[in-house]
């Protein structure tokens, strides 16, 4: 077959628009940052945090709707063991995923004003924990962008007879220039564009397909075994454990992800960020609905009577590319040439996600925390740089593998599900958690889901739940193994976080043993405005270090509870407490107003936090510092 000359057109007027929007939101992004004198890495990273709802929305549902997601949900469609049932699942799961981040996350990770979702690991942990954390997001990421450039390279490949290889790699150059030149601003803004042609030509195609002679109507064969097996999928009773496994493993896996984080924290207010997830999330659904219709059409096609010929794409072992081979022989050639325009805008939209994902745990998380704290800000922009484009071409580079869709998407989502997700939960909420929980919930989740076994990469279970059975010679799992691993996790970092408080803080274990310092770690989370107990009953006072005084007209220390830093404040003669408010000077600062009887936090921006001076009124004063 010649190379299809119109199709190979269309593609290059789609990667100048779109190179050409990244280019210019890059300009935009950079008239912004020296009219505000912003932050060079918050720019690039999170916009400056001035994302409205609209470019948010759109940029909030490309993070899902990708070329995994497009191609990978027809080929689930099409497998006879996941059909509808697990489909159906999987995007509902995937909906209330943005709703719980939306009601839960948003406000939390906005509030404390993190750059990354792993900023919480470093105050708490320290940056030994942090760079395992950010190894596991990184994998996650890396395995990523391979899954979604294999859709498009498959796609490009059937369709327009260009070579696997050059299809991909000239796709993921423009996603990596326009990513490194304007960092989230490139990515929102070429999102618009993205989002929309993927959702104007997805429904162009479905009707194309569903009324082509070779394919039967579909619901006569969603429950019949005719030319396929039943699109409905296989909801039998002894598969619902599994489908309990995917319903908790497509709703909470995203939050472990650094994407949908990095919108939230993006977004221009916390009622912003909650307006995108709850609109993308009806946005899947709303996707998702196309993606189903093509699924059952290819199901329930007649291969023998097309082009393509028999047997079937699922007897040949080509199930990964039913898509594009349906594009090529179910529909009119300038149809299937809109049918790859919407594959590359999906695989476009969540790879420069990926990509600006890592790019932004490498340098805010190791480089600027760990490796070279006293980094310059334009030393931190071309480190930026430099990560977009190694994440770049290793994640490309992994597409030479060639496998499934489905499996580069779940090895990165089982990442994200089983060793991030319950380590982000613990951190944020559950005060109790201590870098010796969190080490061994890494190795009880990752060994016990191991050990579990996984057929799609050929890795036999040694542990058998029970209802494991022996299907053409390899052992399936039917119990909810990925929830388990998950929820081992989480006990296994409550579990050994208590342990290790009890023992070194009881004196069982002698404090020299405390290689991690527990007894000194510090919480991400400030004080709430909830005590009314006295605050020498609350508090004890340590020296603070002379660099994170930011005024200080008098002697002071800093007032913590043990774990919680909160700020500056001295004691007068009689051991009284000025009760005065101070105001913030930056946004990562809290304030607090303290007296003998109640102590009450104010959040920075409000007119109750605009004393005088920085309680120079008093003769003591109240101070802030860095937490």
């Amino acid at each position: 077959m010649a190379v299809n000359v119109p199709g190979v057109i269309v593609m290059v007027v789609f990667y100048l628009l779109v190179l050409g929007t990244g280019i210019w939101a890059s300009w935009m992004s950079k008239r912004k940052q020296k009219k505000n004198a912003a932050n060079l890495m918050e720019m690039a990273l999170l916009g400056n945090r001035n994302i409205n709802w609209v470019v948010g929305i759109f940029t909030m549902t490309a993070t899902w709707v990708g070329g995994v997601t497009i191609v990978g949900t027809v080929e689930m469609m099409y497998t006879p063991s996941i059909g509808l049932t697990r489909t159906m699942i999987m995007l509902i799961s995937f909906s209330s995923c943005f709703i719980i981040g939306g009601l839960i996350f948003a406000k939390t990770m906005r509030e404390r004003k993190f750059v990354t979702m792993l900023d919480p690991f470093n105050i708490k942990y320290g940056k030994v924990m942090t760079t395992v954390m950010s190894s596991a997001a990184l994998i996650s990421d890396l395995t990523w962008v391979p899954g979604t450039l294999t859709g498009l390279g498959g796609t490009m490949s059937v369709v327009l007879d260009l070579p696997f290889s050059v299809c991909i790699w000239i796709s993921a150059a423009v996603a990596i220039i326009y990513t490194l030149l304007g960092g989230l601003y490139s990515v929102a803004y070429t999102d618009i564009i993205q989002v929309v042609l993927i959702f104007v030509s997805i429904f162009i195609c479905v009707p194309f397909v569903l009324t082509n002679p070779s394919t039967l109507d579909i619901s006569q064969t969603l429950m019949n075994n005719t030319l396929h097996a039943p699109w409905i999928g296989q909801p039998e009773l002894k598969n619902v454990w599994l489908m309990i496994d995917d319903f908790f493993f497509f709703a909470l896996n995203l939050l472990g992800c650094q994407w949908i984080h990095q919108r939230i924290l993006s977004s221009s207010s916390t009622t912003t960020a909650k307006i995108t997830c709850f609109v993308a999330s009806f946005n899947i659904l709303l996707f998702g609905t196309p993606l189903i219709l093509l699924g059952a059409a290819v199901s329930s096609t007649d291969w023998n009577q097309t082009t393509y010929g028999s047997p079937s794409p699922y007897e040949r072992g080509e199930a990964a590319m039913v898509l594009p081979i349906a594009l090529q022989h179910l529909t009119p050639p300038f149809i299937s040439i809109i049918g790859i325009g919407c594959v590359a805008a999906a695989v476009m939209s969540s790879a420069d996600s990926a990509l600006l994902s890592a790019s932004s745990i490498f340098t805010n998380n190791i480089y600027k925390n760990i490796l070279r704290p006293q980094a310059s800000d334009r030393e931190i922009q071309w480190v930026i740089r430099a990560a977009v484009v190694v994440v770049g071409v290793v994640g490309t580079s992994l597409t030479s593998l060639k496998n499934s869709i489905v499996t580069f998407w779940l090895l990165s989502s089982e990442i994200a599900y089983i060793v991030v997700f319950p380590q982000l939960v613990c951190v944020l909420f559950f005060n109790i958690s201590n870098i010796y929980g969190a080490t061994m919930g890494v190795v009880v989740g990752s060994v016990l889901r191991l050990l579990s076994g996984e057929p799609k990469i050929d890795l036999q279970p040694v542990l058998h739940f029970p209802g494991c059975t022996l299907q053409d010679g390899a052992y399936i799992q039917c119990a909810p193994v990925k929830t388990i691993s998950m929820l081992s996790t989480f006990a296994a970092i409550l579990l050994f976080s208590y342990l290790a408080s009890v023992l070194f803080n009881k004196g069982v274990l002698p404090e020299k043993w405390d290689v991690f310092k527990v007894k000194a770690q510090h919480s991400p989370r400030p004080v709430q405005n909830k005590s009314r107990r006295n605050p020498a009953s609350v508090f004890r006072s340590v020296p603070l270090p002379v660099n994170e005084v930011l005024d200080s007209p008098s002697p002071a220390t800093a007032v913590q509870d043990g774990t919680h830093r909160i700020g500056l404040t001295t004691v007068d003669d009689t051991g009284g407490w000025w009760g005065r408010p101070a105001f913030a000077v930056s946004q990562s600062f809290h304030t607090y107003r303290c007296s003998q009887k109640r102590l009450t936090g104010y959040r920075p921006g409000t007119s109750a936090a605009s004393d005088e001076g920085l309680g120079r009124r008093h003769r003591n004063g109240l101070l802030l510092a860095r937490e």
